[in-house]
This record gives C-alpha cells, structure tokens and sequence, in this order.
C-alpha cells in the first residue's frame, strides 16, 4: 500500500529542498504519477539545535511540534527530517504521535555496511551532532567502525557549515577548511566519509569533492521511497 510522506524541514531550507530533489530523482516513475505524495513543513524559523544542545538556547522541540501536528493534519503516513542534528530529539517527537520517523542515522549505518564494509568511517558534521554521539550508537550496532573528527576539525567543520551554506556564502570561502579536514581524517585512518549534516552533500557536490562519501541524505532519500511503497532506481 502506497504511503504518503511527511517532511519536517527548514533546519535548513536549503537541506530540505536536496532531500525533496534526492526522493524524486531515486523514485523509480515513468510519469508524474508515479511519484510519492509528499507534505513539506519548511519552517526555517526552528531554532538552532546545536546552540540548545550545546549552548542551552531556545529549545527546537516547540516548534518541532508544531511543524510535526501541521504534517499529521495534512495526512503524512512517516515522517523525515532532514537536519542530522535534530534527531537529537527524535524519540521525544516519536512520543508526541503514532506516525513513524524514519531515522536518519539508521539509514546512514544500513548504507554503510552494506556499501563499504569493513572500510572506516569519519563522522562529519555539526559539533551538537558530535558530541552527543548521534551517529556512534547506530554505527556501532551495524557493526560499521568509525572515528570522529578532533576539536579543531570540528571548529572547521562548523565554519564549513554556518559561515558556508547557512550563511549563503560562496563556498569557495570555506573550501580550504573543508579540503584540511578531509586531508586530517585521511590521515588518522578514515577510508570514507560520512557527510553527517544535510549541508556537507552540498558542499562536497558543489566544490566536486574526490574521495568516497556516504550521504546521509541519500541514504534517508532511500530509505523514505521504500518504506512508503515505492521502488528506488
């Protein structure tokens, strides 16, 4: 039975439009028919996860809510979010309602085992995302061995993130962290990389990055077609 999906984006806008493109362009459809009913909450006025998680501002989690009640009125079967962070408060949301989420970090540790296995990953992404270990529980229970960025990489990382896509910047500007915290992770072992916040697939697209990535995005892209009925190409 074909499944209707719910998106509770905005966290960033930007993000949420490459998971809409990543869902229809790996939905396998001859014609407009074909593809998923999809329902978008894009309410960009979320407040920063990471500075509620690590900096104790403005909880998220209200207006997360919000944008979640809005989904189930419209008639979502599952829901998707597309902000590696926010899944921070992924079981919170999940007792809030009996419509499934699909967790992203779930998808990303199925993807990895099954297309790099025994291979090392590096988790990149936001420092909140990091430190809270969102992405080492699932990792470890696929078996998927893993290491972390160190602090400095991830101040890169968090420069790449905020003062690159989020801040609409060329991101030439942050290309020079980027290519350094790829080259350190490298360097301590890494065979791949997981792009473990929904703006490094952008960056790592749009500065035609070499090297081996496993992004999330796609892999929750995937995930969402299945789950609501739906074959992949």
């Amino acid at each position: 039975m074909k499944k209707a999906l719910g998106i509770l984006g905005g966290m960033g806008p930007l993000a949420t439009a490459d998971l809409f493109r990543k869902i229809v362009l790996n939905t396998r459809a001859s014609h407009d028919n074909d593809h998923i009913r999809i329902y978008i909450d894009d309410n960009s006025s979320i407040p920063d996860r990471t500075g509620a998680i690590l900096r104790g501002g403005p909880s998220p989690l209200p207006a997360m809510t919000d944008s979640l009640r809005k989904l189930e009125a419209c008639g979502a079967e599952c829901i998707i979010m597309p902000c590696n962070t926010a899944h921070y408060y992924i079981d919170e949301l999940s007792s809030l309602t009996n419509v499934p989420f699909i967790s992203i970090t779930d998808a990303t540790a199925d993807f990895c085992k099954r297309t790099f296995p025994e291979k090392t990953a590096c988790i990149l992404g936001t420092a909140a995302t990091l430190a809270m270990g969102l992405y080492d529980k699932a990792l470890s229970k696929a078996g998927v061995p893993f290491i972390k960025p160190d602090e400095e990489d991830t101040r890169r990382l968090m420069r790449v993130i905020y003062d690159g896509v989020k801040a609409g910047a060329p991101l030439s500007s942050v290309a020079a962290d980027w290519d350094r915290v790829l080259e350190n992770g490298r360097a301590r072992g890494a065979d791949y990389f997981i792009l473990g916040c929904t703006e490094l697939p952008i960056i790592a697209e749009e500065l035609k990055t070499p090297g081996d990535f496993a992004d999330p995005t796609y892999a929750l892209a995937k995930a969402a077609i299945e789950f609501c009925g739906y074959e992949t190409v």
